[in-house]
């Protein structure tokens, strides 16, 4: 079962949101983290190493990452999601269910 990470700063909207669409999917795992030291689960090596594909929302989380952490190849997707929602917001809801239709 292939496993998803999402990563936003401080894993409290948008990352946790994402992981909640994936919650008893039948063919993915997902985790999600972030890049803050103030993140609810902070992002460690262990986590990239354990994941198929990196879900970022935005470019500045894949800088940190590249730059924090050994990547190996791992796929690395920014979504562009904007820290404008609230967990579960409706609108990033749809937004994620549209740009990661491939996976649901």
């Amino acid at each position: 079962m292939p496993n998803l990470l999402f990563i936003c700063s401080k894993n409290q909207w948008r990352s946790p949101t994402a992981e909640a669409l994936f919650r008893n999917h039948p063919e993915h795992k997902a985790s999600s983290a972030g890049t803050s030291d103030k993140a609810r689960v902070r992002i460690n090596q262990k986590m990239i190493d354990r994941a198929d594909v990196i879900f970022v929302m935005e470019q500045k989380h894949k800088e940190i990452l590249k730059q924090r952490f050994s990547i190996n190849g791992k796929q690395l997707i920014v979504l562009d999601i904007e820290d404008n929602y609230q967990f579960n917001d409706p609108e990033l809801v749809a937004i994620l269910r549209n740009v990661l239709s491939e996976y649901l």
